[in-house]
This record gives C-alpha cells, structure tokens and sequence, in this order.
C-alpha cells in the first residue's frame, strides 16, 4: 500500500471512529498497530489491546464526571486521611466501607464527633470512593440542601426535586446539628432521609451526639422518626473530640517559633 492510500485508510478510519463516538480508538489505532507490527502480534491481539484502550479511557471519563457531578467540597481521599492522628478512627473499618457494600445494603453511615475530627473528610473520601465505582454520588450541607428544598416549594417543584436526590446512589449531608432548623427546613431533611431509608445509602455528619439533636429539631416526633431512620442498621463512626486541625495549626506554630529561634541564633 502506498503511502498515499494508507494516508486515505487512517482518515477513513478515524472518520469512521467519529461517527460511532470511539475517540480513543481514532486516536491510537495507528500506534497501537505500528506495536503490534513491531510486537508480531495477531489481529486478534491488536484488536483486544485497541477495544481495551477505549475501555480504559471511558472509565477514566465516567469516573471524572461522577466526581464533578458529586459536587464535593475538595478531592479528598483515605489514602490523606492521617489515623495516627484520630486514634478512636480505624483505618480497617474505614476501607472495608470504601468497598461499598453499605451501598449494595442501602445502609447509612453516620460520622459523629467534634469540629476538626475529620469526619467531613472520611465522609468526602467514601464518596470519592463510590464515584471510582463509577456509582452516582451527591455531597451537600445541611443548609444547603434545605435552602433548594425550600427554593423549589416556592417553584412548586418539590416532587421533582425529590425524585432527582434519590436517583443518586449515596447522598452525603454535611453538618447536620450545626445550627437548630426550622420547622420546615427539619421537615425537608427528613423528606429526604425517609425516602432513602432502606432503598438508598446515605452519610451524615454531626457533631452532636444523638441524644442532643432535640436541640436542632425541635419538633419532638419528627426528631424521633429521624433518628429512627438515620440509625436503623447504621455504621456510626466516632471521630472524637480533639481537634486534628487545632493540632496540626499548634504544630505549625511552634515549627515556626522554632525556626525563629534558629534565624535569630545564626544573627
């Protein structure tokens, strides 16, 4: 074949590709096949490694929009996530729930403990998890989430916004217990942990134990339907009371004053 008419074969090809949504194979045909040339390899191996490349590259894109969709705060994964630094937090149980299995089970996990224990973190990093399954993932406050509940009540579209949070997989609510709720906001939140129960996986976060959340719903029943809901079948995970960002600023400081030290003695 001259080089004119393999000229014609590659553009057709990669026409072709195009025209049936495979970017990577237009893209690495020719050089795959100039390996596989140099390698002797079969038409069968060539295609295999070709259709495999593909594969690859879409994984790579579901799993780079799942964790756009997810709207998380930062990429934050368990592999950054310092245990020698949170104790009462066990890096074994914490890796067998990034496997995924409360999510087959429709199981919720509950991170509970003070400000700065890492539960936003362990509760980001099981999301990251589940969007490298390629599950669908969404990450929101407390407050956020009411606020487009109540936004969509004024739209009279709260059925629909329902139904689309439970299309997702796993649903994370960040900061349930950080300030008390109105009667409508706790009613919003629970609209949503009710529909999930049993059906869908869910992670919260508070930094209020259980027998305090009188205080963020002051509706006595409802609070009581929550918890049932919140606690049925749970992974509830103690991240303790002292601060690991507190820490590591103190740390900071006094490496600081220390290096201070150091400049001022070589003065």
């Amino acid at each position: 074949m001259s080089a004119t008419d393999a000229g014609l074969v590659e553009a057709a090809i990669r026409q072709q590709c195009k025209a049936l949504c495979l970017s990577t194979v237009g893209g690495q045909f020719a050089r795959l096949a100039a390996q596989a040339v140099q390698g002797r390899q079969s038409h069968m191996e060539y295609l295999e490694a070709l259709l495999a490349a593909e594969l690859e590259e879409r994984e790579r894109r579901t799993v780079e929009r799942r964790l756009r969709e997810a709207h998380l705060p930062k990429i934050k994964t368990l592999e950054d996530f310092d245990f020698s630094q949170a104790p009462t937090i066990s890096a074994a149980r914490m890796r067998e729930l990034a496997a995924g299995h409360y999510i087959d089970g429709a199981e919720p996990v509950v991170f509970i403990g003070d400000c700065g224990t890492g539960k936003t973190h362990l509760a980001t990093a099981l999301c990251v998890a589940a969007c490298r399954q390629r599950r669908r993932v969404r990450f929101t406050t407390a407050t956020a989430l009411i606020n487009e509940f109540v936004e969509a009540r004024q739209e009279q579209r709260v059925g629909r916004l329902l139904a689309r949070w439970f299309r997702y997989e796993l649903v994370a609510i960040d900061e349930v217990g950080y300030v008390p709720l109105a009667d409508v906001g706790a009613e919003f939140l629970y609209q949503v942990v009710s529909e999930r129960a049993e059906r869908a996986a869910l992670i919260l976060t508070t930094n209020l134990p259980f027998s305090e959340w009188t205080q963020v719903f002051a509706n006595a029943r409802l609070c009581k339907a929550m918890l049932d809901r919140v606690t049925d079948r749970a992974h509830i995970i103690e991240t303790g009371k002292d601060s690991y960002r507190f820490r590591r600023t103190m740390v900071g400081r006094k490496g600081g004053a220390r290096s201070a030290r150091k400049e001022e003695a070589h003065e």
